[in-house]
């Protein structure tokens, strides 16, 4: 049932995703709810096992582990309350599985600090309340599925009604339509009506590993291209039609960004490893083609040069424990000037992630454990990634806590706040209030038409986007820029921070510059290179 209900999700992700109401390139709901159940669905594959209980608990540690984004998380916490409801039976009779449901939406709502309706969790809700009542009424289990379905649906419908973006944009929620989906494959397997497998992820790790040793170690002086990138990517049919892929057209150009190139697709993904020195040129080649569901990014320069000192402690590391340290920071963020920026302040280890990827709670768990440390605090700087990083503090064995940055600046904001002769939880304290002193600005690209913020916006604008509010669009980006800034700076505003992103020119930034001492003569104005992917400038103001 779990298998088949992860099989209807994984084929209507790309429907999911069109769903999203921000037109930005994110790693959108479908991805990361196809992410998340495919790792319950492996979870349960390599048990192997037979009673509901037992598969239950292995299908939610699965879901646990794998959680990206927020509508990752809240459906890994139904299926958490679901498995605990379910702890010890063999089978489910119809009124023990509408108790469970009702159990997963109590665990889900739990975890949610701040319960939006409109949702995936009214959805939830909703067809959880309904089936309670249902099973009393019903004795055949394929008839009670069907009408749990349908209020599912209906309750769907009605989320535009309880959420004003929802209808502003004309769509029902994105997460509750994945949820429906899953259900509608709990009736497949009851039923026997059995759809395709779930995508499998084709196997290019041996090819990787081969080409990394056959590299070798190296000076850090001698690598000319600096970043290993791999991107993994679900073609999506609308844009393969619109610009269709050849792959030994796609191989030649990625061949310009750098060397070690790897290229594997069947008829659902594409996969592709590469040393690059600009990472976000093959993100937005490969980006060409469908959604990114899976990126990693590693600065070789900066392994090489640990190496030999690795190899030569590992010895003595080996037989004498290693000390840990009493603090340590973890943050997620995509762009090696960011990446320094936060090194550079103090954060011990940064996860790749962002709006092109969500990482993983395990991903997150990996970190905090890889930091050696008493006491961890993580940053996530992502509003679709603070569900999934408190899920890592939860299930980590380290006393770590998350401090809910949204956005780059407020995790820069943060780290200025930090001070190592303090407690944890009192910087934690510090660091969190911090944040509410800094303002975000994004400029960006929109991936599709959309109406929105009184915005009418279409494919290919650049979009000025002030604390998640769409303030600016249109096809020049000084404009969009210009309008944005407007926005963000006030009489209070003292400085101004420009994070430039890979695709930045140094004559657009001038001009930005220009701008803001022309129209704003009190403000100090600073510019640093985040390189960043998808998002030409981050602006900060404090």
């Amino acid at each position: 049932m779990f298998i088949e209900g992860a099989s209807e999700l994984s084929n209507k992700a790309d429907l999911v995703d069109s769903l999203n109401v921000f037109p930005v390139p994110d790693g959108d709901t479908g991805t990361n709810m196809n992410l998340t159940i495919t790792s319950g669905v492996k979870e349960v594959r390599k048990a192997a096992l037979t009673e509901t209980g037992v598969v239950a608990n292995a299908f939610a540690k699965g879901l646990l582990m794998g959680a990206r984004g927020n509508s990752g998380v809240i459906l890994s916490q139904l299926f958490r309350g679901f498995a605990k409801s379910a702890e010890g039976k063999k089978e489910l009779t119809i009124e023990q599985f509408a108790q469970a449901l009702d159990a997963g939406v109590t665990t889900a709502y739990k975890a949610v600090m701040k319960p939006v309706e409109g949702t995936i969790l009214t959805v939830a809700k909703d067809t959880a309340k309904f089936a309670v009542k249902q099973a009393k009424k019903e004795d055949d289990f394929p008839s009670f599925l069907k009408a749990i379905i349908k209020e599912a649906e209906r309750s769907l419908s009605r989320t535009p009604d309880l959420l004003a973006v929802l209808k502003e944009v004309g769509v029902v929620d994105s997460g509750g339509q994945g949820l429906v989906f899953i259900y509608a494959g709990f009736l497949q397997a009851l039923t026997g009506e059995k759809t395709n497998t779930i995508v499998q992820e084709p196997k290019m790790e041996e090819l990787v590993n081969v080409e990394h040793h056959q590299h070798g170690q190296m000076d850090p002086n001698d690598i000319e291209f600096g970043y290993c990138t791999e991107v993994m990517v679900q073609f999506d049919a609308e844009m393969t039609k619109k610009n269709p892929y050849d792959e030994e057209a796609f191989r030649q150009k990625l061949s310009n960004y750098g060397d070690s190139l790897l290229v594997v697709s069947d008829e659902d993904l594409l996969k592709v490893h590469i040393h690059a020195e600009h990472p976000g040129h093959v993100l937005t080649a490969a980006q060409a083609f469908g959604p990114l569901i899976q990126v990693k990014i590693e600065n070789m320069r900066e392994q090489n040069s640990n190496l030999s000192e690795t190899h030569a402690t590992k010895q003595s590391q080996s037989t004498k424990p290693k000390e840990k340290a009493p603090f340590a920071i973890v943050a997620v963020s995509m762009g090696s000037g960011i990446e320094k920026l936060f090194k550079g302040l103090g954060v011990n280890a940064v996860v790749a992630g962002g709006q092109t990827m969500n990482p993983s709670t395990e991903d997150i768990v990996q970190a905090i454990e890889k930091v050696h440390a008493e006491n961890v605090i993580v940053l996530p700087n992502n509003s679709n990634i603070v569900m999934a990083a408190e899920q890592a503090a939860d299930v980590c064995d380290v006393h770590a806590v998350v401090v809910p940055t949204k956005t780059v600046p407020q995790g820069l904001a943060a780290m200025l706040a930090f001070n190592a002769s303090k407690e944890i939880d009192e910087n934690a304290e510090t660091m969190t209030k911090a944040i509410k002193d800094v303002k975000t600005g994004e400029l960006t690209y929109a991936v599709r038409d959309t109406q929105m913020d009184n915005q009418t916006i279409k494919n290919g604008d650049f979009m000025g986007i002030f604390e998640k509010k769409i303030v600016s669009s249109g096809r020049d980006l000084i404009d969009v820029a210009k309008q944005l800034l407007t926005d963000m700076v006030d009489e209070e505003s003292e400085v101004v921070t420009i994070i430039t992103g890979e695709d930045a020119t140094s004559e657009d930034i001038q001009t930005i510059e220009h701008f803001l001492n022309d129209t704003f003569a009190e403000l100090e104005i600073d510019v640093v290179e985040g390189k960043q992917p998808l998002y030409s400038y981050i602006f900060s103001v404090e």
